[in-house]
């Protein structure tokens, strides 16, 4: 995957793998995002790990990125994040299709997430994406007020889905 196919009257928005030098303005899109952000040591140890993540760049300034775990015919979206200032304009969905293509293209047969409940526009994007709530985990997350719960999603991947995918 190279780029991803740009909606009508968007510029393209190139996707490729993250790196290491990219932490920096990988970070400064978290903490700006994120009211309780990863590390850069929690980026490193994924890339570092092996697992698949991107960065999705436009004129080359990144303003989104993913990470994603696969195993044993499963796929974990870890971490899917668009800059606060270029949200709301398609691509976060565009990065998570392409999240999902990833997966598949590895051989994972479904994918699974967890979101904060007090995220309803992440959650309503997960719902539209296919993505079902099978799951809570509680007290998963910090919040300003102690713990709050995780919603866990999950989509199956099946062989014909490809074809009623949507265009990245």
């Amino acid at each position: 995957m190279s780029a991803l196919a740009s909606d009508a009257g968007q510029a393209r928005a190139a996707l490729r793998p993250m790196r290491e030098d990219d932490l920096d303005t990988v970070m400064r899109i978290e903490v700006r995002a994120y009211p309780f952000p990863w590390t850069a040591g929690i980026f490193r140890d994924c890339l570092r790990a092996g697992y698949p993540a991107w960065v999705l760049a436009q004129d080359g300034r990144i303003f989104g990125y993913g990470v994603l775990s696969i195993a044993a015919g499963e796929a974990h979206v870890l971490n899917v994040c668009i800059d606060p200032d270029d949200q709301g304009q398609g691509h976060g969905r565009r990065l998570l299709r392409a999240l999902v293509h990833a997966a598949r293209g590895q051989g994972a047969q479904r994918v699974f997430l967890e979101v904060r409940p007090s995220n309803p526009g992440a959650i309503a994007l997960y719902h539209d994406e296919g993505f079902n709530e099978i799951g809570r985990r509680p007290r998963y997350y910090p919040a300003r007020d102690g713990r709050e719960d995780a919603i866990v999603m999950a989509r199956e991947l099946v062989a014909d889905d490809i074809s009623r995918m949507p265009p990245l």
